[in-house]
């Protein structure tokens, strides 16, 4: 016969998620994390979503700048030169410059502003998206060491550590003399003001 199981030996612990399935407090913690944890990846995939709107929005700015701009000396190119094939060029071509150059103005201004605008959203995205990662890399840290510890784990101890690991996080801002978005606008600027002395030397030479 097979020897009886000595009553006095140790039962084996139970797995820490059967303890943590036991406890109200436990569970309810792991299932408010779980839940926050996929809210999280929403929230993390809603913002790289825009994110490449943005960028894509920005590129498209881009692409009308060079074609307004690239169709307008065209445009004022032809008619010079139409005007200097029949005859001399005529000075009133030169006299009404103002208004072609106020239309290039005007729309430089536009597309400078709303790239600009949309470099700022984009760059504010990007920092909450940061900063949505790093909260769940934390609350992931968090799950694993409840779900390992089990009833180890000490409900009071870790959720504040959780708190003040979100509360004390200080971003590291770089102190720049020339950002990203400052050179794309200087350089809009400096196409513009380059298409402008194109436009007169077009039509008054």
């Amino acid at each position: 016969m097979a020897a009886a199981s000595d009553p006095m030996e140790p039962s084996k612990p139970p797995h820490p998620l059967h303890q943590i399935a036991e406890t109200p407090t436990h569970k309810l913690l792991l299932k408010q994390w779980l839940k926050e944890e996929e809210l999280i990846l929403q929230r993390i995939s809603l913002k790289e979503s825009q994110i490449h709107s943005l960028r894509h929005d920005i590129t498209s700015l881009f692409i009308f700048f060079f074609l307004f701009h690239s169709f307008s000396l065209l445009l004022l190119f032809n008619a010079a030169a139409s005007s200097s094939s029949s005859s001399t060029l005529s000075p009133g071509l030169c006299r009404r410059l103002w208004i072609p150059s106020l239309c290039s103005l005007l729309c430089s201004l536009g597309i400078i502003w709303a790239v600009r605008y949309k470099t700022d959203m984009e760059t504010h995205l990007e920092k909450l998206l940061q900063r949505e990662k790093e909260d769940g890399t934390l609350l992931g840290k968090c799950l694993e060491e409840l779900k390992r510890k089990g009833l180890e784990f000490d409900l009071l101890k870790e959720v504040d550590a959780l708190r003040r690991a979100k509360s004390l996080r200080i971003e590291a801002k770089a102190v720049r003399k020339w950002s990203p978005r400052d050179l794309v606008t200087l350089f809009f600027i400096s196409v513009s003001c380059l298409v402008l002395g194109l436009m007169r030397v077009i039509l008054c030479n």
